[in-house]
């Protein structure tokens, strides 16, 4: 499968908490080697909408389809062989206060493969200096910034060297350096592993630096009302909540979305 064919696909999905449903007859695709934002006000089901894609919640006759591969309808040995594949931060990094950097990385190793001590401790340490945090294997999470926690996150979100890496508002809580920084590194090493890119935020500045195309959930519609790039959204999308959501701060003296990334456009 080529770059920009369907990496992800899913078909009417519906999303609930017993009888309240949430979102309904969800329909899109995600393209390989894209970053996708799912965005929307708070509350619309951004992160439910994440748990569905990465297997944390069963969707009832809906399909989702990695590939050609189907990851609803199947059994629970060959979801977890499809899981593998995957790699997720969290919002708050989730890393485990009582483990080094390095242990954090490690779990997935432990968990999914039969590497030799050694070899795992040299795969975190690789994964550590590719966001930038060689020299502090043997920190723990306390030790470091919450932008550095998020970096360590990403390092143990790629132990495995996944083909898709979510995230679930990985700027949450970053002062806006530390969160272009972030931007950043999701763009080089979606460059440099070939990775398709999932991301749920709310953060404009991000959207538009680093998003190739996105969904808004519409939690009044309680379906997707508007795909595509957010900045064609934003010149074009007729939806006035789509408007309000992408042109807010505007009074603050900047165009939506000035903090661009100085990346070529894919």
């Amino acid at each position: 499968m080529g770059a920009g064919e369907a990496h992800i696909t899913v078909r009417k999905l519906t999303m609930a908490y017993g009888s309240f449903v949430l979102m309904r007859e969800l329909d899109f695709e995600v393209r390989r080697g894209s970053v996708f934002i799912i965005m929307g006000p708070s509350g619309c089901g951004k992160s439910t909408l994440l748990k569905y894609l990465i297997g944390l919640k069963d969707g009832d006759g809906a399909e989702i389809r990695y590939g050609d591969d189907p990851f609803t309808g199947i059994d629970a040995d060959e979801r977890r062989r499809m899981q593998r594949r995957f790699g997720i931060l969290y919002q708050k990094g989730a890393l485990f206060s009582s483990m080094t950097l390095a242990e954090n990385v490690m779990l997935p190793l432990r968990e999914f493969t039969e590497l030799s001590e050694s070899d795992m401790r040299d795969v975190a340490r690789l994964k550590l200096a590719l966001v930038g945090l060689k020299g502090f294997e043997d920190y723990y999470p306390s030790d470091i910034s919450g932008g550095m926690q998020k970096r360590a996150g990403l390092a143990r979100a790629m132990a495995l060297d996944p083909e898709v890496l979510f995230f679930d508002e990985p700027s949450a809580g970053l002062d806006p350096i530390t969160s272009k920084l972030l931007d950043d590194l999701i763009l080089e090493l979606r460059d440099s592993l070939g990775a398709t890119v999932v991301v749920v935020t709310h953060e404009l500045a991000s959207i538009f630096a680093i998003g190739d195309d996105s969904i808004f959930l519409d939690p009044e519609k309680r379906t997707i009302s508007a795909r595509g790039h957010p900045r064609e959204l934003l010149e074009t999308c007729e939806d006035p909540k789509v408007q309000r959501f992408l042109r807010r701060g505007e009074d603050g003296g900047g165009p939506p979305g000035a903090r661009r990334s100085d990346r070529k456009e894919r």
